[in-house]
């Protein structure tokens, strides 16, 4: 996609956009990509053709190319690591399947240090999200104009293919995990327990009105400190990479070489960080207090 018959500012918006699918309300003025204005007869489910249409379609919008990347990238893991666990052969590993033992490995050993209580699922959560989450991540490594003008040439004008620049899909993830952490929570305390625990400990029973607020603040922001961490980071770095595809030829190779390697562990860590503190949260559901 060249940016030439772009603005900077329209560049940057057009690559920021997601393919947005929406409800419009009847007698809504819309404006084509050729310019030419309509006004709807009647409430239409579309895509939309701007920023502002996207917005005007409201919360129940959904957001076409994270979904559809999420779960390719989703299936691609599933398919890759469970062709290997099938084809698995004893002695030294080599290839693919020794890169798989080794993340595997990793995981196993993060969660076997952090999480001390007996469930089988963790280190496969672990696993999943980690490999997940770094796949979304590695997709910031695919220079910005390359998926853009193929999926311009198919007919769509907006395609991003990094989820995890999209707050809701970081969002999503962190309140899977919250939900994981009032199951455990519940499930291992009970009701009562839990309850006991977020309105009597550590203050006497008197403060329990501070008490309480404060751990349900404490409760709260788990889950939208692994969204936003998660999606600042990258967004930040998606919108260096668009910065600098809007300068020369020359500087864009000049500056975007090291920045890509300097990403690479930005996107390892950030996968790496949001599937320890999973963990750490789900340990903390199980410890008794």
């Amino acid at each position: 996609m060249a940016s030439e018959s772009m603005t900077s500012g329209e560049y940057i918006s057009h690559h920021l956009l997601n393919l947005t699918y929406g409800k419009l309300p009847a007698g809504y003025e819309r404006v084509g990509y050729d310019g030419h204005s309509q006004v709807l007869e009647s409430a239409e489910w579309t895509l939309a053709h701007s920023a502002t249409e996207a917005a005007d379609m409201g919360f129940m919008a959904i957001h076409l190319d994270t979904i559809g990347w999420s779960l390719f990238l989703g299936i691609l893991f599933c398919w890759s690591f469970g062709r290997v666990a099938k084809s698995v052969t004893a002695g030294v590993p080599t290839g693919f399947q020794n890169f798989v033992e080794m993340v595997v490995d990793f995981i196993d050993d993060n969660v076997k240090g952090i999480f001390h209580h007996k469930n089988p699922w963790i280190a496969p959560i672990g696993l999943t999200i980690f490999v997940w989450i770094f796949l979304q991540n590695l997709m910031d490594l695919v220079p910005v104009d390359w998926i853009p003008w193929v999926a311009m040439q198919m007919g769509v004008e907006y395609m991003r293919v990094v989820p995890s620049t999209d707050v809701n899909a970081t969002l999503g993830m962190s309140l899977g995990v919250f939900f994981m952490i009032l199951y455990y929570s519940i499930k291992q305390k009970g009701i009562g327990g839990f309850a006991a625990e977020l309105a009597f400990q550590p203050l006497p029973k008197w403060a329990l009105p501070f008490n309480l607020f404060l751990e349900v603040v404490g409760l709260i922001a788990k889950p939208i400190s692994l969204a936003l961490r998660l999606f600042g980071n990258m967004y930040a770095g998606e919108m260096v990479f668009i910065i600098i595809s809007l300068l020369p030829f020359y500087l864009q190779w000049t500056l975007s070489v090291p920045w890509a390697i300097f990403h690479i562990l930005v996107i390892t860590l950030q996968a790496f960080i949001f599937s320890t503190l999973t963990v750490v949260y789900l340990a903390m559901a199980y410890d008794h207090h």
